[in-house]
C-alpha cells in the first residue's frame, strides 16, 4: 500500500499508540542504565544487542541479507541518520537535563519532519498539519509542565536533543527514499546490524568500553528492556507504520509518547493524573485530530 499523509486508519492509530508505549520507555531505561554506562556504550549494547534479537526471525520469515556495498549502503545511511546520531545526541543530552525536558524536545520531531519533507519536495506544506503538531508540541509542553531545573550544561543538553529530533526528521526522508520496497522486519533489521557497526568504533575510540566495570542486574535489565522492546519490536512498528501512512504520520508518535508514559504511570503504578496533565492530554488530541483533518472536513460539510 503506498504511503498517504493525509489520512490514517485505524489499524495505523492503534499501531502508534503501541509504538508510543515501546518508545515511551526509552527515556525511563536511559535513566537507569546512564547510572552506570556512559551514553555511547549504552547506545552501543542498545542496537546490538536489538539485531541479535531480531537476526532469527529473518531466519523464520525466509529474509535474506542484501548483497554486496550497493545492498547495505541504504542500510547504514538510514542506521545513521535514525540510530547513531540521535540516540547518540539525546543520550548524551539525558546526561545534562531530566528525562522529562527530553521528552518535550522529542515531541518536536513531527514539525522537523513536516519541514525536512517540504524542502525536499515529499510532501506538501500544509498549514493544517503544521498548525496541528504546533498545538500538539504546546500540549507536550503543559502535559509535562515546562519546569526547567537550573543545571550546568543545560542548554547545550536542549541543543543535543534537539538535534536528535532533526536527524529522526532526515531519517524519515532517506527511509521513504531508500528502503519504500523492503520488508519492515528486514529493514529494522539491517539498519540496526549497520549500526552495530558504526557504534562500534564511536564508543571504542570515545570510551573504550572494554575497561568498564561490569554493570549491575538493575542496568542489565534497563539494556534488555531498551534493546528488545525500545528498540527491536519498536522499530518493526515504525516501518509498518511508515510504509503504510507515510514519514509525517508515523512522527507523530513522539506527540503520544508523553501521555503514554503518564496513562501507564496512572494505570501500573497508581499515580495520580492533574488537571494540567488532563488539559495537555486533550490538547494532544485535539491537535491529532487537526492534523488527520477528518473531523474538519466533516464539520464543513455540516455547516
Amino acid at each position: 500500500m503506498p504511503p498517504n499523509d493525509n489520512r490514517i486508519d485505524a489499524r495505523d492509530w492503534s499501531l502508534l499508540a503501541v509504538l508510543s508505549i515501546l518508545w515511551g520507555g526509552s527515556f525511563f531505561f536511559n535513566g537507569a542504565a546512564l547510572r552506570e554506562l556512559p551514553p555511547l556504550t549504552l547506545v552501543l549494547l542498545r542496537v546490538a544487542l536489538g539485531a541479535a534479537i531480531l537476526l532469527p526471525l529473518l531466519r523464520v520469515q525466509g529474509i535474506g541479507f542484501p548483497r554486496g556495498k550497493l545492498g547495505w549502503k541504504p542500510f547504514f545511511a538510514i542506521g545513521l541518520l535514525n540510530n547513531v546520531i540521535p540516540f547518540s545526541l539525546i543520550v548524551i543530552g539525558q546526561t545534562f537535563i531530566p528525562s522529562g525536558l527530553a521528552s518535550i524536545l522529542n515531541a518536536t520531531t513531527p514539525l522537523f519532519t513536516v519541514t525536512v519533507m517540504a524542502m525536499a519536495g515529499e510532501e506538501a506544506l500544509q498549514m493544517r498539519r503544521v498548525a496541528g503538531v504546533v498545538l500538539g508540541v504546546v500540549g507536550v509542553v503543559i502535559l509535562r509542565g515546562w519546569g526547567i531545573e537550573t543545571r550546568p550544561g543545560q542548554g547545550f543538553g536542549i541543543l543535543l536533543c534537539l538535534g536528535g529530533a532533526c536527524s529522526y526528521g532526515f531519517a524519515a526522508l532517506a527511509a521513504r527514499r531508500l528502503l519504500k520496497d523492503s520488508a519492515p522486519l528486514g529493514t529494522a533489521t539491517f539498519q540496526l546490524m549497520a549500526s552495530t557497526v558504526m557504534m562500534a568504533v564511536v564508543a571504542a575510540v570515545m570510551e573504550q568500553p572494554w575497561h568498564l566495570p561490569a554493570p549491575g542486574l538493575t542496568t542489565w535489565l534497563a539494556v534488555l528492556g531498551l534493546a528488545g522492546l525500545s528498540t527491536a519490536l519498536a522499530y518493526i512498528v515504525f516501518f509498518q507504520i511508515l510504509r503504510r501512512s507515510g514519514a509525517t504520520n508515523v512522527m507523530l508518535v513522539t506527540l503520544l509518547i508523553p501521555v503514554t508514559a503518564i496513562l501507564l504511570g496512572w494505570l501500573l503504578l497508581g499515580e495520580p493524573i492533574s488537571m494540567r496533565e488532563i488539559a495537555g492530554a486533550i490538547v494532544i488530541g485535539s491537535a491529532l485530530l487537526v492534523i488527520d483533518g477528518r473531523v474538519l472536513r466533516m464539520l464543513q460539510r455540516v455547516a
